[in-house]
């Protein structure tokens, strides 16, 4: 891990360049991050601060970690303090917040968020809570405070407020471990300083945190495995069973005889991947693995952030990116479970990546190397975009080049959660994904397939199916420019534009961002939140999820012509298919197999309807209209 780091004495020395330019350089050099004009005033004027007041305090010695880069994210803590115990003898730390705010106030009685004086924009985190989920995340990952949880305190630290001007502010800070001071009571925080830490040189304690092993703490475990043993209980059949007990027989394996073994489960939609993930995830927590779940796409993460976690931010750590372990300890976790792994890339690193791990190392080379028991569950046919690699073959040939044994188990004959095996193999047939030429559609008793005559058909038929109490969306192919939404005279965003027009039927995409918008949820749950029907949600927002019903408009990307099915790229608006970047036989793939992800996402049946005549001509000699 790289970091910037400086003794409070040393980083005051008239010797010392410009804080600012040092550490916009360093940052450069090392995580090939551009700072903002702004960010290097805040440090030129707070880290000082912080600084002098360790220097009155008689600590010049104590280490100053600045931008500490918080394990497996992207998150930094302005600073960390790493010193002596002045009682012990043994480490300490202090996560301090840097904020420069002269007022700020507790926003509409939500003690967790605050208001900051002449800062436009949402309410922020309020910085005692920021500091203490620092620190509580750090406990969770960092090895070496495992059995010294006390040593690490954290700090909120408003040097340029008065008591008075945040005063509600202090509600909010409940315990021992975290503090909040002020300018007015700039004295009390010198003396907490001498208090924590001895006037001894803290560069071993900083050594030690700085090579710390990085693995779930065994009390982040055990709040994951409660968090999803109090859902509902997981039921594994056949295929399923056997995927869960062979990836248990691995682990076993790597303790008992120290062999490492990739475990490889692919299943189509509603063949219970996820469940055996979270089954999985579950109860290697309990038994106090260390375990983790990753998966590679966003909207996926941050929903199981937010309904497997309940709200719980340190069970939220447990989920993870792909792209976060691209400087894992190599076999550091017992078991990595790679959920959605078709959502692999080529490699992890992008144009915001560090130089020094620029090195063109696969992503699946990572994340084998990142646990003795790596686990990876996918569909092959739910690649969709450029650079997406994950497929059985890359998996396999990658770890066999390390010596590996791979276990594959298929779950595409077994019990299903939901949808239809049959009517997969009808929808890959008709695509033209597996050889065979598009048939019709003989029915099957468990789940419905129809031809809707108009989007105004469609959706209302998918809105009978909702007020009887199911779940349902609509979704399409990304052939209709996506707009930003319409702002007030504030600039906040008020309206969505309804882009996706057949016709003079017209409705919206999904929301772009990570904020609602009316009624319209953020992006990451369109597809489980209960405001997402009403808009159009693409193959980006819609993959990984299913839902009861399931209504898909074809777009002028997939015509019926000359007896087939073809692709047009040039009626794609997916800025992912640039020619310069995709060919265009990868472009006819990532349509059909967009599509593919499309149609697949109900659980009990799919409502389809073609923009294009001819299509839809087509498809009524294969599918019945529905009554």
């Amino acid at each position: 891990m790289t970091v910037f780091r400086r003794t409070a004495q040393a980083l005051l020395s008239p010797l010392e360049q410009r804080l600012s330019a040092v550490l916009a350089e360093h940052l450069m050099m090392a995580a090939n991050l551009n700072v903002s004009d702004s960010e290097q005033r805040a440090w030129d004027h707070s880290v000082p601060i912080l600084a002098h007041d360790l220097m009155e305090a008689g600590l010049g010695q104590v280490e100053m970690l600045i931008e500490y880069q918080l394990p497996l994210t992207s998150k930094r803590a302005d600073v960390i303090l790493a010193g002596v115990d002045r009682r012990t003898g043994g480490d300490a730390y202090v996560v301090v917040e840097l904020k420069q705010w002269s007022h700020a106030e507790v926003w509409e009685d939500d003690q967790r968020r605050v208001l900051v004086q002449n800062m436009t924009g949402k309410p922020k985190l309020h910085p005692s809570l920021q500091a203490q989920g620092y620190s509580d995340y750090i406990l969770d990952f960092l090895t070496v405070l495992a059995d010294h949880p006390d040593a690490l305190h954290a700090v909120a630290y408003l040097h340029n407020a008065a008591r008075n001007d945040v005063a509600d502010l202090y509600d909010t800070v409940q315990d021992d471990r975290t503090r909040l001071f002020t300018q007015t009571t700039r004295g009390a925080f010198v003396e907490y300083l001498r208090d924590r830490f001895a006037p001894e040189p803290g560069a071993p304690a900083a050594d030690r945190l700085l090579a710390s092993e990085v693995r779930p703490s065994k009390q982040l475990l055990k709040l994951a495995a409660e968090e999803i043993k109090n859902r509902e209980q997981f039921t594994l059949l056949a295929e399923q069973r056997l995927a869960y007990e062979m990836v248990w027989h691995a682990v076993d394996k790597a303790h008992r005889e120290d062999i490492k073994t990739v475990v490889v489960i692919t299943g189509g939609p509603g063949s219970g991947k996820s469940v055996i993930a979270l089954s999985l995830l579950g109860e290697l927590s309990r038994q106090g693995y260390s375990v983790l779940h990753a998966t590679g796409s966003k909207s996926f993460t941050q929903t199981m952030r937010k309904y497997v976690a309940k709200g719980s931010s340190q069970t939220k750590a447990m989920f993870k990116y792909f792209n976060n372990f691209m400087e894992a300890k190599k076999n550091g976790l017992d078991v990595l479970i790679c959920d959605e792994a078709h959502r692999i890339r080529e490699v992890s690193a992008n144009r915001y990546t560090t130089a020094r791990l620029r090195t063109g190392r696969p992503q699946v080379d990572e994340l084998i190397d990142a646990a003795r028991v790596p686990v990876f569950l996918l569909d092959e046919h739910q690649v969709v975009r450029p650079g997406e690699m994950g497929t059985v073959d890359q998996i396999r040939n990658q770890a066999e080049a390390k010596g590996l044994t791979v276990h594959h188990v298929s779950l595409d004959e077994q019990f299903r959660c939901g949808g239809s095996r049959k009517y997969e193999e009808w929808v890959l047939s008709l695509l033209g994904l597996d050889g065979d030429a598009p048939s019709p559609w003989t029915g099957d008793d468990n789940f419905e397939v129809a031809l809707a005559d108009s989007p105004y058909d469609l959706e209302a038929v998918l809105k009978s199916h909702q007020a009887g109490g199911y779940t349902v969306r609509m979704t399409a192919g990304f052939c209709w420019p996506w707009s930003d939404p319409q702002k007030n005279h504030l600039g906040q965003a008020i309206t969505l534009v309804s882009d996706v027009v057949v016709g003079d039927w017209a409705r919206p995409w999904n929301v772009k961002g990570d904020r609602s918008i009316g009624d319209a949820p953020p992006s990451d749950l369109w597809a489980t939140h209960e405001g997402g029907f009403g808009q159009v949600g693409c193959v980006y927002t819609a993959q990984g999820f299913e839902y009861d019903w399931n209504g898909v408009i074809l777009g002028p990307d997939l015509l019926y012509r000359n007896g087939r099915l073809i692709t047009v790229r040039a009626a794609s608006k997916d800025p992912a298919l640039k020619p310069r970047t995709v060919t265009d036989v990868q472009a006819d793939r990532l349509i059909r197999n967009t599509y593919k992800v499309l149609l697949t996402r109900g659980m009990i049946g799919t409502i389809l309807y073609s923009t294009d005549p001819e299509t839809q001509l087509f498809l009524s000699t294969l599918l019945e209209r529905h009554r």
